[in-house]
């Protein structure tokens, strides 16, 4: 019966987190408003939950705004739990810190892969020339830049570095941060799931 009611749960939070993704979609290329009723149908179902997040202010980053990630995060730690006990029937305290962790190091390494790709963009800019005062390469430069001048301030120790050296310098770090945290984390998730509790 439990693990029936799970499966239930599980279902609809997985259509819960679809709903959110397609609104979240939806603003970006619709403005908030270019779908109509269906836009305002999906706002009514997903932001009192998204408004939640929305509360933290370390969610974001200049224009930049990372509480929609959290949210879904919150919800697929909820959905692989729910799911679990669904599969088994029983849950321990190590595999709900697994999954907690696995959950965790997913919106982490999407944020550094999302952080690579736009200084690599940059990158590309740079070698070919490209004219960065659009308003695309704005947008680019307002992420980039931050990320890149904080790189580079603990790599250089404040030096005056090449922009093209920062850039490059920026794309290894994180991408080596990135293998050292997913190496880190499987780790300790194996540790977790092999705790007897």
């Amino acid at each position: 019966m439990l693990q029936t009611i799970m499966f239930i749960v599980s279902g609809a939070l997985n259509i819960f987190s679809l709903i959110i993704f397609v609104r979240i979609i939806l603003s970006w290329f619709s403005g908030n408003s270019g779908y109509g009723r269906l836009f305002n149908i999906l706002c009514g179902i997903t932001d009192p939950y998204l408004n939640y997040f929305r509360r933290f202010n370390i969610l974001r980053t200049g224009s930049i705004d990372f509480s929609p990630v959290a949210a879904l995060a919150v919800l697929s730690i909820a959905t692989n739990i729910v799911s679990t006990i669904a599969r088994f029937g029983k849950i321990s305290i190590g595999i709900i810190f697994a999954l907690c962790l696995g959950i965790i190091w997913s919106a982490l390494s999407f944020i550094i892969g999302f952080l690579i790709f736009i200084l690599i963009l940059r990158l590309a800019a740079y070698i070919f020339r490209m004219n960065v005062f659009t308003p695309f390469w704005r947008i680019i430069d307002t992420i980039a830049a931050p990320v890149q001048f904080r790189i580079n301030r603990i790599l250089f120790h404040g030096r005056i570095v090449h922009y093209m050296t920062g850039l490059i310098a920026s794309i290894v770090s994180l991408a080596l941060l990135g293998i050292v945290l997913g190496i880190f984390t499987h780790l300790l998730e194996r540790f977790f799931i092999s705790l007897p509790l």
